[in-house]
């Protein structure tokens, strides 16, 4: 099993940037793939990106592309997502999560999220 703590999350002006840290208890980090995933108030848990075990592949939602970077370092067992020319539209719970199988947009162990709140 896997432990998952987010941090970073913050009050930002449109158009800034913040990063995302996600880090994992167990010497098991680098055999999952990492995702961040987001939920903003009266809507349903969506998908943001993921990242393969060693870093190689890497998925984003259409409306993040450009914008948003994921990346991991498993010597410091730790994902990250830089969030670049936020909107509004970004405000949201941001949650971490370990994925036994990449590519599938779904996590099996979750983290308990941070919040992120973009102004106008």
């Amino acid at each position: 099993q896997v432990q998952l703590v987010e941090s970073g999350g913050g009050l930002v002006q449109a158009g800034g940037s913040l990063r995302l840290s996600c880090a994992a208890s167990g010497r098991t980090f680098s055999s999952y793939a990492m995702g961040w995933f987001r939920q903003a108030p009266g809507k349903e848990r969506e998908f943001v990106a993921d990242i393969s075990s060693r870093g190689a592949r890497t998925d984003y939602t259409e409306s993040v592309k450009g914008r948003f970077t994921i990346s991991r370092d498993n010597a410091k067992n730790t994902v990250y997502l830089q969030m670049n020319s936020l909107t509004p539209e970004d405000t949201a719970v941001y949650v971490c999560a370990a994925m036994t199988l990449y590519g599938l947009r779904r996590g099996d162990y979750w983290g308990q999220g941070t919040q992120v709140t973009v102004s106008s």
